[in-house]
């Protein structure tokens, strides 16, 4: 029984591969810390005045105490949306009632390239574990298996080696399981 429904979490669709045209030349990544459990309405806020955003859902599975199982489609980073827009555009977003803060990002093209990943991983549907507080450690990027071409860390875990992708503005990021991929330091 589903009780969240994943609603769309991009907006618009193709974002990721429209970054690059002159139409949005004058926007920039925000990231905006939303007031607790209001991720998906300023979601639908902003799709419905048509600013560019992006909060990456994930499926959560839960057993309750009658043994019912339950899915729900939760946000992947708790009380966070990136929205990429202009500085009017900004002004709109802060007044809207799930809008708690506003925090400029310094390096829209990493935010971009770690947004993609993140939306990437997300596509496979492979298990993702939320991760937090990261710590540095060796880049790498898989060579072969399902997560070809992706850059990130590999991290330790007690059930075995996972695959790290971080946000880096926010030192939070999700990992799947490795598996059998091959890896290259960069």
């Amino acid at each position: 029984m589903t009780i969240l429904a994943k609603e769309p979490d991009l907006y618009p669709e193709d974002l990721f591969e429209k970054i690059g045209e002159e139409r949005y030349l004058q926007f920039s990544w925000w990231v905006v810390h939303t007031k607790p459990r209001q991720e998906k309405t300023l979601a639908r806020q902003l799709s419905a005045i048509q600013i560019p955003h992006y909060v990456p859902q994930h499926e959560k599975k839960t057993i309750s105490k009658s043994g019912r199982k339950r899915v729900a489609y939760v946000p992947l980073f708790p009380s966070y949306a990136f929205v990429f827009c202009t500085l009017d555009e900004k002004m709109q977003v802060q007044d809207l009632q799930s809008t708690a803060q506003m925090l400029e990002v310094p390096d829209s093209n990493q935010l971009t390239f770690d947004l993609a990943q993140i939306k990437q991983l997300t596509e496979l549907g492979q298990v993702l574990t939320a991760e937090t507080r990261l710590q540095p450690g060796t880049k790498v990027r898989i060579t072969s298996g399902p997560f070809q071409n992706f850059e990130g860390e590999v991290v330790k875990h007690r059930s075995g080696d996972r695959f790290l992708v971080a946000v880096n503005y926010l030192s939070q990021g999700v990992s799947v399981e490795l598996g059998d991929c091959g890896i290259e330091m960069i």
